[in-house]
């Protein structure tokens, strides 16, 4: 089964608590606080699997979530940072955010990608001891680590992508002049997923070329198979569109060619703007071969659009050297394989969320106010509301991020209730 594009859930670890401790030790006076600072959470890592050509991993395992980071402790010690957790995906894969759809990262260059990073560990009470707070009973709690769905989007890298409708002799082409061997039949749809093979031009040099499933008119809005696979041909630095000239389907090739070339268009301006070449297969089956009218009529069309053409047969493998040598000519000129570049980075996508102005107030049914978002989430997991101290600090945060002037602006007013992130208090004006 191939698998090109899935939505899955990341979630990185969370940093451990800092701990609150005091060295008590015989014959040592004045110990002092020592209480150890949690370990960080694990990050959720992406990494190129050489190995790999479809998602087909992620069907049955859709949600990956990094290990904690261990809580600190007494004498001064660390928590164990959390092991990250590495997903393994086809080079070429598109991680789009989940809400948004924009690109986030191309897994094309063969690097890792940390996507969520695991929150930081908490300090330790060892950190808050001053000449006048000597005792500070108080340490802060790990962060929480990020999270987020993402849409996992593959595209294949190929120098070169056959276009062109069912039966036109695509696969026969690519079995003929690389080791792939794709199945091949007499009929429509032969091909159900995408192709790769190399293409070897000497002298340890080649190129990749892919075989899509065959395209249809009404493609690009879902019709047939095709629709699905163009994606696969986007990167593509040429397009080698094969169109059937014998017409023993009953096909005009020069339909054939205006169809596949709406189809293109439809679906990407960018993916019918890219460089052709026209390739007249199954030559072998017209008696007059490249001087029969078929064969003038698309010479025609071929020369006013431009497009170099190419009378060939995948079967008794008539002109593929020269169609091996054209290809490799055209690349020689071409730029390199299509990156996309990331439309957001992940960090970009929190800015916004965790502002004071994000965090949204709500009455619930029992008539309390909740307050919630990313901002105040990382206040309360920092905020020990059993030492004074650290309370006074939370409720100044409150006051100078304008929470307070929201939960008045919303109706809150003397002793109604308030709820925060599994606290809960009575609002005093």
């Amino acid at each position: 089964m191939f698998i090109d594009k899935i939505e899955i859930f990341v979630k990185a670890g969370a940093g451990g608590n800092g701990c609150v401790s005091f060295r008590r030790e015989k014959y040592v006076a004045k110990g002092g606080p020592d209480g150890g600072d949690g370990g960080n959470g694990g990050n959720v890592i992406f990494r190129v699997d050489e190995g790999a050509n479809t998602l087909l991993a992620f069907r049955y395992k859709r949600k990956f979530i990094a290990e904690n980071g261990g809580d600190g402790s007494g004498a001064k010690c660390h928590g164990k940072n959390g092991e990250s957790v590495i997903i393994p995906v086809p080079r070429g894969t598109l991680i789009r955010d989940g809400e948004s759809g924009k690109i986030l990262h191309d897994m094309s260059d063969g690097e890792d990608f940390i996507l969520c990073r695991g929150g930081r560990g908490g300090w330790g009470n060892k950190h808050f001891a001053t000449p006048t707070r000597q005792i500070p009973r108080f340490a802060k709690a790990g962060l929480p680590g990020e999270e987020r769905n993402v849409l996992l989007e593959l595209k294949m890298i190929a120098d070169v992508g056959l276009a062109g409708l069912p039966s036109a002799g695509k696969s026969s082409l690519l079995a003929a002049v690389s080791a792939a061997r794709p199945k091949i039949a007499e009929y429509h749809f032969t091909t159900l997923e995408p192709n790769l093979g190399v293409v070897s031009v000497g002298e340890g040099k080649g190129f990749v070329m892919a075989d899509i499933p065959g395209l249809i008119e009404g493609a690009s809005e879902g019709a047939g198979l095709g629709h699905d696979f163009l994606r696969h041909i986007e990167r593509c630095r040429l397009i080698v569109q094969v169109i059937d000239i014998s017409g023993i389907e009953g096909r005009d090739p020069v339909d054939d060619f205006h169809t596949i070339s709406e189809e293109l268009e439809k679906f990407s301006q960018t993916l019918a703007d890219k460089p052709r070449i026209l390739v007249a297969n199954k030559c072998d089956l017209l008696p007059e071969g490249e001087k029969s009218e078929a064969a003038k009529r698309l010479k025609t069309v071929a020369d006013a659009m431009e497009y170099p053409l190419l009378f060939i047969s995948a079967a008794t493998k008539m002109n593929l050297k020269a169609l091996i040598d054209a290809i490799q000519q055209e690349l020689t000129d071409l730029p390199p394989i299509t990156v996309f570049e990331a439309e957001a980075l992940p960090e970009d996508l929190d800015t916004e969320a965790s502002t004071p102005e994000a965090v949204t107030i709500r009455r619930n049914d029992s008539g309390a106010f909740v307050c919630e978002g990313k901002w105040l989430e990382k206040l309360v997991n920092q905020t020990n509301l059993d030492d004074r101290e650290s309370l006074m600090y939370f409720q100044r945060m409150l006051q100078s991020g304008g929470i307070i002037d929201k939960l008045r602006d919303a109706g809150c007013d003397e002793g109604h209730t308030v709820k925060m992130f599994g606290i809960e208090f009575d609002f005093v004006n």
